[in-house]
């Protein structure tokens, strides 16, 4: 996967997010400018989960997605007992 194209993914699953704590999303856009892709990752889907934040199915297939394209796929594993239809 383009490393740009993994840095734009991860800023707009932020931006789509319900993530509402300004420190969570902070650290993910730092983590990502400093190029720590897998960790911005894994600390988005990590607030998701930690909040207990609902998700919608294809934000939900989205992270599955990327996680597939980053190697990451055990941060998204625990995320589909989020999901709300």
């Amino acid at each position: 996967m383009d490393f740009r194209q993994a840095q734009a993914d991860i800023l707009a699953l932020l931006e789509d997010s319900r993530i509402t704590s300004g420190g969570a999303r902070t650290d993910v856009r730092e983590l990502v400018q400093v190029g720590e892709i897998g960790l911005a990752f894994d600390t988005l889907c990590s607030w998701i989960f930690e909040d207990s934040l609902p998700i919608s199915r294809p934000f939900y297939e989205r992270l599955k997605g990327l996680g597939n394209d980053l190697e990451q796929q055990s941060s998204v594993d625990r995320l589909d007992e989020l999901i709300v239809d």
